[in-house]
């Protein structure tokens, strides 16, 4: 199988998510161990108002971009076309250090997986506004 560079994937690649729930805007950066986006926060997003949206938003940015990185792990062992379905994400530690991120800010969104065990990850991922640190959560993913 013919190694496949960022460049000759979309998003949707890489991540079961659709229009309204796919919230990454761009991926900065890639590979099996950790990945790096950037997002626009969008009144379309969920949990958003006219002022902005609620930081619990930060656990689904995180969710995504470890998404990225374990759908490129899948893509690049398995094939572009094997499935993007099977895990199950648990919260194991989320804190929020804003209580709303304004609307059309970026979010750069850091990802890592922190400890690989057969079908388990544990990722930690790291969220900035503006320079400053916005959320820091920790995923614990298993495949099922």
């Amino acid at each position: 199988m013919n190694r496949l560079e960022l460049a000759d994937l979309t998003l949707e690649d890489l991540l079961p998510h659709r229009e309204g729930m796919l919230l990454i805007g761009e991926i900065l950066e890639v590979d099996a161990v950790h990945a790096r986006t950037l997002s626009r926060v969008r009144s379309s997003w969920p949990l958003t108002d006219t002022h902005g949206a609620e930081s619990l938003i930060c656990v689904e940015l995180a969710a995504q971009t470890a998404g990225v990185c374990n759908g490129w792990g899948r893509i690049q062992t398995l094939g572009l076309n094997s499935s993007q379905m099977g895990w199950l994400v648990a919260v194991k530690r989320a804190d929020l250090l804003i209580d709303r991120l304004p609307l059309g800010s970026q979010i750069l969104t850091t990802a890592e997986n922190t400890l690989v065990f057969e079908n388990f990850r544990e990722i930690t991922s790291e969220l900035h506004l503006d320079g400053q640190l916005a959320a820091s959560v920790v995923l614990q993913l298993c495949q099922v």
